[in-house]
């Protein structure tokens, strides 16, 4: 008897999968993006939770904001009714008639299906420190998992385990964040200093800038292999110049305990970084910039209402990958400042895709570039939700701000990876 009850459980079993996939082939789900979206940031999380549970997601591009297709189960309207995501179920004449739309040669929209949850690891470090992360913020509040690596990870070669990097607000150029004239006498500053400096005689480097310059080479190859780098405020400018200062000293005594190469602001090497090229460094240690990249000082004559930047429109059945990653319900991003606000237009490379500028300041907020097999995006700001977000302000509550243009560009950026390689090629 217990074997006729077993053998009866698997084909119940059986016969639930085979329902289900008939049930999700005559329907399916959408979560639409537009403005009818009462949680945006959230439906990001419910379509990474479908491709973690082995389901495919179509990514309806420039369809009502940018919209997600899934499949049709119990389970996902649960989810996504707990999570306060608005969602519609369509029967399967409804999604055919949306794809066709879609198809449509005159209409500027496409469908991208999205197969495999990316591994995303943020670099970090584990300590407490005087700011947030947007990224780690918009992941928590999304529910969408991640791994925290560090330097050690980093070097240890860690990053082959994963699909996608985030850089956390960070100095890679070794001179702890410029934060010098302000607060070298502030706790945190001096444990930040010692911290670094203990992690680098670890690793066998005698200067932290020297550890730094390795990791950033190590993350350039993470690139080049296949790997997705998305980077905001100074784990730009200050990745891109330490690539290019890669056989250059170009730390003040203060940071190193050595003068700079004098002749430093000549012998870096713009090819070396992936976005900027003939900008001058800013080399005296009481200045809080790394470079002229940075376009702050443009946006600080700005007043917060008129300090917004546009994001571009492209063709989304040629120019995939610029169009996953401008997806919003708004065209016209609120501005936010940061250690590197935005990026000076002059110093762009001809080659970096823009994808998002403020014209009245004559500065980008947005870019994206290939390298190798690999991807890359630099965002500006530090926090899309908070305009001015200084040293020990509180974190950003997402829960006051679920419909944040400005985070999903983060969140489209996270989704990328898992687009059909196919899918991804311009």
């Amino acid at each position: 008897m217990a074997k006729l009850n077993g053998s009866a459980a698997r084909w119940g079993a059986l016969l639930v999968l085979v329902m289900w996939a008939w049930q999700a082939q005559a329907s399916r789900i959408l979560l639409p993006m537009d403005d009818s979206q009462q949680n945006h940031l959230k439906a990001y999380g419910i379509a990474f939770w479908v491709l973690e549970n082995d389901l495919e997601v179509e990514w309806l591009l420039n369809y009502r904001g940018g919209s997600f297709l899934l499949p049709n189960a119990p389970e996902i309207v649960s989810e996504c009714i707990i999570r306060g995501v608005s969602h519609q179920v369509l029967a399967d004449v409804q999604a055919g008639a949306i794809l066709r739309e879609i198809e449509d040669p005159e209409v500027n929209m496409e469908h991208v299906k999205l197969e495999v949850a990316p591994k995303i690891a943020v670099y970090s470090p584990d300590g407490k420190q005087p700011w947030d992360d947007a990224v780690t913020l918009v992941l928590a509040y999304a529910e969408i998992p991640y791994d925290r690596v560090y330097d050690t990870e980093v070097l240890n070669g860690d990053l082959v385990d994963y699909d996608w990097l985030h850089l956390h607000h960070e100095d890679f150029t070794g001179q702890f964040g410029k934060f010098y004239r302000s607060y070298r006498n502030a706790p945190w500053y001096q444990d930040e200093v010692a911290s670094q400096n203990a992690t680098a005689r670890t690793l066998g480097f005698h200067k932290v800038s020297h550890m730094k310059r390795e990791v950033a080479l190590t993350i350039r190859d993470f690139v080049l292999g296949g790997g997705f780098l998305f980077t905001m405020c100074s784990g730009t400018d200050s990745f891109d110049i330490a690539l290019a200062a890669e056989d250059v000293d170009i730390c003040a005594a203060p940071f190193d305990g050595d003068p700079a190469d004098p002749n430093a602001p000549r012998a870096i090497d713009y090819d070396r970084g992936f976005a900027f090229q003939d900008y001058t460094l800013e080399m005296d240690p009481m200045v809080y910039e790394f470079s002229n990249i940075d376009a702050t000082e443009d946006h600080t004559k700005l007043k917060q209402l008129n300090d917004f930047f546009t994001l571009f429109e492209f063709s989304a059945k040629w120019d995939i990958i610029p169009t996953m990653l401008t997806q919003s319900h708004e065209r016209a991003i609120p501005g936010f400042m940061g250690q590197t606000t935005a990026f000076r237009k002059d110093f762009v490379r001809p080659d970096v895709i823009i994808m998002g500028e403020t014209k009245s300041t004559r500065s980008v907020k947005y870019i994206h570039g290939e390298l190798g097999q690999g991807q890359w995006t630099y965002y500006g700001g530090h926090d899309p939700e908070d305009y001015r977000h200084l040293v020990n302000d509180p974190p950003t509550d997402l829960n006051l701000h679920p419909n944040s243009c400005g985070y999903r560009l983060i969140l489209n950026n996270i989704l990328f990876p898992a687009a059909k390689k196919k899918e991804r090629k311009t």
